[in-house]
């Protein structure tokens, strides 16, 4: 979660979205998978007015791979998908890159206003740790409660009668 949001360019970064094959690196998200994290965010959402949004992609677009990284990346899927489009401002994207090994969380100014980089910083490291073990839904799922709790700690709402401004959904880009 730098400041700097400016990618270098990489003919490395390039390749390995070129040379990367989803079958071999994406079969642990099954539909079944794919249900159980929505129904995670579904949970995770709960409590608090806060929104969070979860992004799985395989790889970066190839066309854009060279001149973009995952923070970059993460950055335009939240503002593609209207993240920061909430009310209170308390949007957070979470972005996996498979084929990267990364994972980004983009957090709107109302929530970032309570929540120091360094916290974020250590949400995503210790996510990334787990996928890296092999551990790639429990760690999202521990990832989501996680952020969850965060927001019913700034955020916390026993009755949203606004219910949800972003889809529970967990997005697939392959």
């Amino acid at each position: 979660m730098a400041e700097n949001n400016a990618s270098k360019p990489s003919f490395a970064r390039w390749w390995r979205q070129v040379l990367f094959v989803p079958i071999l690196h994406s079969k642990w998200l099954t539909a079944e998978a794919k249900a159980r994290l929505t129904d995670m965010v579904t949970r995770a959402e709960q409590g608090h007015r806060g929104e969070v949004f979860l992004i799985i992609e395989n790889t970066l677009p190839t066309q854009q791979a060279y001149h973009i990284d995952c923070r970059e990346r993460a950055i335009n899927l939240f503002s593609e998908y209207r993240v920061w489009d909430t009310e209170e401002n308390t949007g957070v994207l979470i972005y996996v890159n498979i084929c990267e090994h990364d994972l980004e969380i983009v957090a709107d100014r109302g929530i970032s206003a309570h929540v120091s980089p360094t916290v974020w910083s250590a949400m995503c490291d210790k996510a990334v740790s787990g996928i890296a073990s092999k551990k790639t839904e429990e760690s999202l799922n521990d990832l989501l409660d996680e952020v969850g709790q965060l927001m019913r700690q700034y955020y916390h709402l026993e009755h949203d009668p606004e219910g949800n401004e972003l889809s529970d959904t967990v997005v697939f880009l392959k």
